[in-house]
């Protein structure tokens, strides 16, 4: 990623996800962002993965793949969203906040990768570079690229992809779908 966030608003950022989360679960409403105050980063559009996690391990994830809300608004929605509409975990309970880490991941626009071949697209895969988005009609997943550090074999990473999108894992060997890459800066407490 060229343009980077200065630490001070990974800062910012960081802090606005966790009163976002601390409102969300503790059911308090959540105060308006006077957008007005913030840098320019952060007033711009953005598209973020926030994920939370409880002593190392995955607690929720959720995030958007394009801009639409300003980058601040962008962290704020998704740090509520990973806390209590992650379909994979029970929502975060109050209790647990003390435990829970934030890590918010700003993304560049997807862009497609064209390829010819199954052979092809694992060769222009980059490992811990790219994340990864696989579409097949209505189904679509994504991977950030921080997934490849548990999955670092590309035709690993391909195949639960696909099965996180709902189709069988080898149908990247089988058919052409659509694959889009982007990259993340990424930060966290």
């Amino acid at each position: 990623m060229d343009d980077q966030l200065t630490p001070e608003e990974r800062t910012l950022l960081l802090k606005l996800a966790r009163q976002a989360l601390q409102a969300a679960v503790c059911r308090d409403r959540l105060p308006p962002l006077d957008l007005q105050t913030l840098p320019l980063h952060l007033q711009a559009p953005g598209a973020s993965f926030v994920t939370l996690t409880e002593k190392g391990e995955l607690r929720g994830c959720i995030g958007r793949l394009e801009p639409d809300d300003p980058l601040a608004e962008d962290v704020r929605q998704h740090a509520v969203a990973a806390a209590l509409h992650d379909y994979r975990f029970p929502p975060v309970r109050p209790e647990e906040l003390p435990e829970i880490e934030i890590e918010i991941s700003r993304l560049t626009l997807p862009k497609d990768l064209s390829y010819g071949s199954p052979q092809d697209l694992l060769q222009k895969l980059r490992p811990g570079i790219d994340g990864v988005t696989l579409r097949d009609g209505f189904y679509r997943a994504t991977f950030l690229p921080q997934v490849w550090e548990k999955l670092p074999e590309p035709e690993m990473f391909l195949s639960h992809l696909c099965e996180k999108m709902g189709v069988p894992g080898d149908l990247w060997r089988h058919k052409k779908i659509k694959v889009q890459v982007y990259q993340v800066e990424e930060f966290h407490e």
